[in-house]
């Protein structure tokens, strides 16, 4: 999200490392409850003075879902037994369930490494790193 909203505090940072993320040959990992999540927050008012319309925020989560560089990962039973798991074995309250299917969905795709500004929500599952921003929103 940062990577998109101008207004956003680490904005340049965000576009900084995806940029060189993708010129070293990395890949854009995408799960649908990430651009469901996008476009609940970019079109925010209380959160950006200028959040985008939702036919604009629908549009760039359409070219980032079909971008050349994107991997679309969806969740497996798998990841939904890896989930239970997770809860269960980390003790994990109702307010990280969804970031726990979503990290679980990665984990068992094979992501390695998540680019968030919210490392912390993740920092309880070892099987994925954090790309670091030293900004944080």
């Amino acid at each position: 999200m940062a990577v998109e909203i101008l207004e956003h505090d680490s904005h340049a940072e965000a576009l900084h490392v995806l940029n060189d993320l993708l010129a070293r040959g990395d890949r854009v990992a995408l799960a649908p409850q990430v651009l469901a999540e996008f476009v609940h927050v970019v079109t925010d008012t209380r959160r950006f003075q200028q959040p985008f319309p939702m036919e604009t925020a629908l549009d760039k989560s359409e070219r980032w879902w079909n971008a050349a560089e994107t991997d679309q990962v969806f969740p497996t039973s798998v990841a939904v037994a890896r989930f239970h798991e997770w809860m269960r074995r980390h003790k994990i309250g109702r307010k990280r369930v969804l970031d726990t299917l979503l990290a679980a969905t990665y984990c068992v795709a094979g992501v390695t490494s998540l680019l968030t500004l919210n490392g912390g929500d993740f920092a309880i599952f070892s099987e994925i790193a954090c790309v670091p921003l030293a900004s944080r929103a």
